[in-house]
Formats: C-alpha cells, sequence, structure tokens
C-alpha cells in the first residue's frame, strides 16, 4: 500500500497521478521548452517529486484592479532630511563615514543658498526693468532667468516619481492607482508543485502589488476549442500545467475574475467554433427530440395511471363482493 501511495503525485485535493505518467510529461514539456527560461526542473525529497520553475500565467481580467501607490518599504522609509541631519548628528561624534556625508549635504546645502540668492537678484533686477519699461506687456515669471525657464536639471534638482509605472507596457494611471491589463498578455511567476492555486495567485498578486482580495480571482485552464475549467483553490498548477502539455496554443493558464467567468465543459465547446445556422439547426434538432422525448414521458405516466386506477377498481369490487 505504502508502495502504491509513493508512486503517486498529488495534483489536487483527493486526486494524483502515476510519478511514472507525470515524469514522462515533463521530458516532453521540457524538450519543447529546450534552452528557454520555461524549463522545469524536478527533484526528489523524502520520496516526494517536486517540480519547480516558471509558470506563464495569462491576464483575463475584465475590471481593472487597483495597486499600491508605494511600495511597503519606500512607504515606511523616512525621507533624508537636512536639518534633521545636522540637528541630530553631533559634529564630534562624526566618523570618516558619515562625515564624507555630512560634508555632501553641507556642500548642497551651500549651493543651494547661492543658487537662491542668485536667482532673487535676478527676478529683483527684472521687477525693476518692467517698472520702467511700460510697452513691455508680457511679464516673466519667476522661474525665467536672462529669458530662459529654468528647468529642474540645470538646478541640479532630480524629481523622484514614486507612483508605479506601467508593468509589461500595460496601462496604468498614477491618479486613480488602477492597472487595466491586456487581455491575453503574460507575466509568469516562479513556483513549485507543491503549491496550491490559492499560494499561486497570491504570489503573482503580491508580485504586481495588487490591492484587490485574492478572493476575487481564480485560475482557469482555457483550451483553443473553448473548453474553460476553474482550478479549486487545493489544485497544484504547475503539475496540471505539465500534464496539460507545454503548448500554449492547446491550451493557456488565465487569471480572471470568479464573477465574470463561467465553466465550458467539453460537450459544449465542441459546438462554439460552428456557424450560426449550423448551431440553429442543432437547437432545432434538439428541440424536437426533447419533444419526442416529452410525449414518451407523458404516455409512460398516463399508462401507469390506468393500471393503478384499474387495480384500484378490482380492489373495491372484491371488497364489496365479501
Amino acid at each position: 500500500m505504502d508502495s502504491e501511495d509513493s508512486d503517486k503525485v498529488q495534483i489536487g485535493e483527493n486526486k494524483f497521478v502515476s510519478k511514472s505518467i507525470l515524469l514522462s510529461q515533463l521530458n516532453t514539456y521540457n524538450l519543447y521548452y529546450k534552452g528557454e527560461a520555461l524549463q522545469l526542473r524536478h527533484r526528489e525529497e523524502e520520496g516526494e517529486l517536486i517540480i519547480e520553475g516558471l509558470l506563464n500565467v495569462f491576464w483575463g481580467v475584465q475590471r481593472p484592479i487597483r495597486l499600491q501607490m508605494q511600495d511597503e518599504k519606500e512607504a515606511g522609509r523616512p525621507r533624508p532630511s537636512l536639518t534633521s541631519l545636522s540637528a541630530e548628528t553631533d559634529i564630534n561624534t562624526l566618523n570618516s563615514k558619515n562625515l564624507a556625508v555630512f560634508t555632501v549635504y553641507a556642500s548642497y546645502l551651500n549651493d543651494c543658498v547661492c543658487l537662491v540668492g542668485f536667482v532673487k537678484a535676478r527676478l529683483a533686477g527684472e521687477e525693476e526693468q518692467q517698472e520702467s519699461t511700460h510697452s513691455h506687456r508680457l511679464a516673466r515669471t519667476k522661474t525665467d532667468v536672462g529669458g530662459r525657464r529654468i528647468s529642474g536639471r540645470r538646478l541640479g534638482i532630480r524629481r523622484v516619481q514614486r507612483n508605479r509605472c506601467s508593468f509589461n507596457g500595460h496601462f496604468y494611471n498614477h491618479k486613480t492607482a488602477v492597472f487595466t491589463p491586456k487581455f491575453g498578455s503574460v507575466t509568469n511567476v516562479r513556483v513549485n508543485s507543491c503549491m496550491t492555486t490559492a499560494q499561486v495567485m497570491r504570489l503573482l498578486l503580491n508580485k504586481f502589488k495588487i490591492e484587490n482580495s485574492p478572493d476575487e480571482f481564480s485560475l482557469y485552464i482555457v483550451h483553443a476549442s473553448g473548453e474553460r475549467h476553474q482550478l479549486k483553490p487545493n489544485d497544484h498548477p504547475l503539475a496540471l500545467r505539465v500534464l496539460q502539455g507545454p503548448c500554449e496554443q492547446v491550451s493557456k493558464m488565465f487569471l480572471m475574475e470568479t464573477d465574470q467567468v463561467e465553466e465550458v465543459t467539453h460537450d459544449v465547446a465542441q459546438y462554439i467554433k460552428f456557424e450560426l445556422p449550423v448551431l440553429q439547426s442543432f437547437i432545432a434538432k434538439l428541440q424536437e427530440e426533447e419533444e419526442r422525448e416529452m410525449q414518451k414521458l407523458k404516455k409512460r405516466y398516463a399508462d401507469m395511471r390506468r393500471i393503478i386506477k384499474k387495480y384500484m377498481r378490482s380492489l373495491a369490487d372484491s371488497t364489496n363482493v365479501t
């Protein structure tokens, strides 16, 4: 019994597959992706087969998803301040390392003071010139020096954009902090065959710092035929991906909203690719067959009802005779 269990690999809740079958599929998978990053590795720990590597997941969400505006590390990290550095640092206790840092900040502060004085002086001169020259109607802005606009780059000021940028070319709205992935675009996460669907989804959402609850989404295996199956929370996506085969033209793993997608069985999927007139003829034939089955069922129950009534009358007659 133990030898039989050791030869099986769990791919879901109460779902197992033979280790030899999984290794055979894994060999085919790696041959397909030979020399590419999607090749998978495997090892055994205490008799348990573990596969690990990159898993491709395609975006299939229909609504924008929310992102964190900042990383948790950046949000909790205080910004350096010149005043705080000079106030909290004792010049007598500076060592060689922070002395160099202090010197850089002091030099930067001195340059800023000089630059501010220079700008104020030039602005004052411009105001005097504007008062004496009434014909000049277009007043210069306070950011103009010598007829040129001072940019942040010329002043040596670097603007740090702390909001997130686009992901893999997908649109990201900085004002509303939403992420709209293009349908069918792909990303990947590094997982192993022991990780469940819920764990893989949390890893994917954390990768992009998505604030939506993992309960809003689910992983689906979508076939080219239109067949679509939702992975259960305790399924093992990487093992199922290997068993499905490597070719993503045949089947892909999608991240979709649970409330927006319905499963499509194989029996239903085989009709999806037909043209509309063909589908209409199928519906007509199904309706005819349904009507025939209804007539058969009605006739059957009518016969049963007649037999039961006949038997009840015979019992009543026998009772009256006695």
